[in-house]
């Protein structure tokens, strides 16, 4: 019920904004202003894979469109989570309850472009969806530019669904995969394949993630495994007044609560496949470490993984944790990109790894690890949180990692080539876009190739660049 309230009181300012447009409210990009734009998202929150996505989108948009072009702002939960992050844009702190936030605050913008991942599912809010269709929705009804970036589609409850295709029909989708955008065009909404945007992220030089492993007790020789767990089964958050009054008057509802009137899903049956997650991994990296000797490490990517991380590192014998909440996404990242290998069940963690050639698997909750996974050629490397053989599976995707690193390498490292050119394409519908909504705007000129698509990107990249293009053009004369 409280859904429903809320997505029905998000369309009606979409339709209050639609009709005082009609009345001549609101201006248009006029021709030698900045063009206003406002993204979307979930950042604030030290989810370090959301907050990496939107610093790389913010650097390709200045890039394409042209920094003294464009006057860029963000959305936050907490400004000091997020301070030093996005290259300047100006952070607006977004409320719990945001239907009239973002009747108020779109309407600044000349456009909007929605940069949370998870952009289009039940599985883990409805309410975040909520809110991204609430800020394309008032976006496209004043016929400013509103475009979703590099985001996913899965399953929504049909509320949701309904208005995700009512509202989102005059905006364009990027989605991040194939799967995503025959989920939206089924709805009728435009779309156009691309990726992640996480792809040219440079976190800090080796040295400071090597130090940091140190400093746990890393004897700098002996394999890293990282390991990124997370709690798969408190999802989806809801809001409840019932839970919030119980909590506020009882102290009921502790654990599941996650803010203001929002709660995580639980009970025994959460509890018991929770634990049954943890204890799988741990096992299995027992099993390993017993073969092949390993520094297991554990990395909470977003701050709620912190518990995760916590709740295992006793069953692994007390191993070092690293969170997000002590360590920023140039910090984290650099400590990941030192692994031997890695297991996560967050998908950034492995995506901002990979230029770093970590050979990863992923214990999946839902589409985005396999899709990932799918996309490398490494379907092998795929398990689920809720496999009743979870252990076992685990204990010989470990050895797969272990033993073929090179070929998973070999993999990875085409990967990442081939999504740097499909964020390169990103740029290119973004750049069609903005023209083909501001006719006026300032166009670059000259015949560009798909690299100036690209933010400027790090030797890391480009040697990656170099090394994988020579080798399919290697291929193909032979």
């Amino acid at each position: 019920m409280m859904d429903f309230i809320l997505e029905a009181w998000t369309s009606s300012y979409i339709e209050l904004s639609s009709l005082l447009w009609k009345f001549g409210a609101g201006r248009p990009w006029q021709p030698g202003e900045k063009l206003k734009l406002f993204f979307a998202g979930y950042n604030g929150a030290r989810n370090t894979g959301a907050d990496v996505r939107v610093e790389e989108m913010l650097r390709q948009v200045r890039h394409v469109l042209g920094d003294a072009n464009v006057a860029l702002s963000v959305m936050t939960f907490d400004p000091n989570r997020s301070r030093g992050y996005f290259g300047g844009a100006a952070q607006v702190q977004l409320p719990m309850i945001f239907p009239p936030f973002l009747f108020s605050e779109v309407r600044k913008y000349h456009g909007v472009i929605a940069c949370e991942g998870s952009m289009f599912k039940s599985k883990f809010a409805n309410a975040l969806s909520t809110m991204t269709i609430g800020a394309l929705g008032i976006a496209s009804s004043e016929n400013k530019l509103s475009i979703g970036y590099g985001g996913e589609a899965g399953a929504m409850d049909p509320m949701l669904e309904k208005i995700c295709a009512h509202y989102c029909r005059r905006s364009l989708i990027i989605t991040r995969n194939e799967e995503s955008q025959e989920a939206l065009s089924k709805l009728g909404i435009p779309t156009e394949l691309g990726t992640d945007t996480a792809w040219t992220f440079e976190p800090h030089p080796a040295e400071y993630g090597r130090k940091a492993l140190m400093d746990a007790g890393w004897d700098g020789t002996t394999p890293v495994l990282a390991l990124c767990p997370i709690n798969p089964f408190w999802w989806p958050v809801r809001p409840s007044l019932a839970k919030w009054f119980a909590r506020n008057l009882f102290g009921a509802y502790k654990e599941s609560h996650y803010r203001s009137v929002y709660f995580h899903n639980s009970g025994p049956a959460v509890d018991a496949a929770y634990a049954k997650y943890l204890s799988s991994i741990a096992g299995a990296v027992k099993a390993f470490r017993a073969r092949k000797n390993v520094f297991p490490i554990l990395v909470a990517m977003e701050r709620l993984d912190a518990r995760a991380c916590q709740a295992l590192a006793p069953q692994l014998g007390g191993v070092p944790v690293f969170t997000s909440d002590t360590h920023d996404m140039y910090e984290l990242v650099s400590i990941l990109r030192c692994s031997s290998m890695m297991v996560s069940s967050r998908y950034h963690a492995m995506v901002t790894s990979m230029p770093g050639l970590v050979p990863s698997a992923g214990i999946t909750m839902d589409e985005r690890i396999r899709n990932l996974l799918r996309e490398r050629g490494h379907e092998h490397l795929l398990l689920t949180v809720d496999d009743p053989d979870l252990e076992a599976k685990l204990i010989t995707v470990l050895d797969h990692l272990a033993s073929d690193a090179d070929q998973v390498r070999e993999g990875i490292g085409r990967s990442v080539v081939r999504n740097l050119k499909t964020m390169a394409r990103m740029g290119m519908y973004l750049e069609r876009a903005v023209r083909e909504r501001y006719p006026e705007f300032p166009a670059r000129t000259g015949v560009r190739g798909w690299e100036e698509y690209l933010p400027p990107l790090s030797p890391t990249l480009t040697n990656l660049l170099d090394t994988y293009e020579s080798t399919s053009a290697a291929v193909a004369r032979d």
